[in-house]
């Protein structure tokens, strides 16, 4: 069977759908729905060049691609290419196809840095060494069965902090905005990221059809948001922990540990059963903040890095 790669229909839903079913198959450790990727088309950054596209085989999509500019780094030419192939159609040239035209694209709007996670796998390493990439950090995906977790008792916050929900900020969300801008900007990782656009923010972030601002928890000290853990949910069961950040202000005090267990507490109580997320190999305060919770590293990316030129 002949495969192909085309651009996305934004405004199609099947692509949508197709694009998230594959994700899923490929990455069964964070979540991805329809309705989700749509939004993710719709509300990209102009700056950042996105070109989503699908591999098919007689009609039917094998494979995806997102392919975008770091348009939030403050250094320039870096571009971002993440590769999705069914598992079940595999060994089909889908990858080649996809990451080439990816390259192509990124190549024109001037990247010449680029950027791919990928799963450790003997498969996968292969064909990212076989396109000139090399391996740089690495991330863990961990799990956690919230059907039958032991989590830890809840907490009574410290004296003069006091834990909220992201729902409770729904009339001026500004300073978890300012809070996500700060604890973004230190985040480990191989390209650093400025947040300063507020509107985009609103669009991208707090209005992205994952984030359930009922479970997201965060703790405010005279007023002030000063540490946060963002929860996503897909509505099927799942919980997704979208980052865990404390202002440095106000860091060494257990905050994160606060925040992230009232969340799972009410990601609980409101019926999930599953919860997953993801944490940098090097981020060894919160890998074992997700230990003490219980959960279990499930699988292992690394971030591969191709320079152009």
């Amino acid at each position: 069977m002949t495969v192909i790669v085309r651009d996305v229909r934004p405004s199609v839903p099947e692509d949508a759908e197709a694009f998230a079913r594959v994700r899923r198959a490929a990455l069964p450790f964070m979540l991805a729905t329809g309705p989700q990727v749509a939004h993710d088309w719709a509300n990209a950054h102009p700056d950042a060049r996105a070109r989503p596209l699908l591999a098919e085989a007689d009609g039917q999509v094998i494979g995806t691609a997102e392919v975008s500019l770091a348009h939030e780094s403050p250094e320039p030419g870096i571009g971002g290419v993440n590769i999705f192939v069914d598992p079940a159609h595999r060994r089909r040239g889908a990858g080649a196809l996809l990451l080439r035209a990816a390259e192509e694209h990124l190549t024109r709007a001037g990247a010449d840095t680029l950027y791919s996670w990928v799963l450790d796998g003997p498969a996968n390493l292969a064909f990212a060494g076989r396109h000139g990439y090399r391996g740089s950090r690495s991330a863990y995906f961990l799990c956690l069965d919230l059907t039958t977790a032991e989590l830890p008792p809840l907490q009574e916050p410290p004296a003069g902090v006091e834990l909220r929900t992201a729902a409770e900020f729904a009339a001026d969300p500004r300073p978890l905005f300012e809070l996500d801008a700060l604890t973004t900007a230190d985040e480990p990782g191989d390209v650093a990221a400025e947040l300063d656009d507020y509107a985009h923010w609103l669009a991208t972030t707090w209005e992205h059809p994952l984030l359930d601002h009922a479970l997201t928890t965060v703790a405010v000290v005279d007023g002030r948001p000063v540490a946060f853990s963002a929860a996503r949910t897909d509505g099927a069961g799942r919980y997704g922990s979208g980052m865990t950040g404390t202002a440095p202000d106000f860091r060494g005090r257990g905050l994160a540990k606060l925040v992230k267990n009232a969340s799972l507490h009410l990601a609980r109580s409101a019926g999930c059963t599953e919860a997953v997320t993801g944490n940098d190999a090097e981020n060894a305060p919160m890998l074992a903040v997700n230990r003490w919770f219980g959960y279990e590293i499930r699988a292992k990316e690394t971030r591969h890095v191709r320079r152009i030129g």
